[in-house]
């Protein structure tokens, strides 16, 4: 499964860049982006899971993962 939020780009690559290429870079996208407002009765975390998590309203939920986890991967065409 694609995640939605993370996104990938290729950089440009000179050929005289003193350091080794970075082909793809990643960079997550928050979902507050995409929502202009807050619409009335939105489903709502229980106050324990909404301290738990960061965010009272599941559609703002974005998950933390570290980069060395390497929980999200982006495979080398982008997607």
């Amino acid at each position: 499964m694609k995640d939605p939020q993370l996104r990938a780009y290729a950089p440009f690559v000179g050929p005289f860049d003193p350091c080794p290429p970075v082909e793809i870079r990643t960079y997550l996208v928050p979902p507050q982006l995409f929502i202009p407002f807050q619409p009335m009765g939105w489903p709502q975390y229980s106050p324990a899971e909404a301290l738990r998590v960061g965010t009272l309203w599941p559609a703002l939920y974005s998950p933390y993962t570290p980069a060395r986890s390497k929980g999200r991967k982006v495979d080398v065409d982008g997607t």
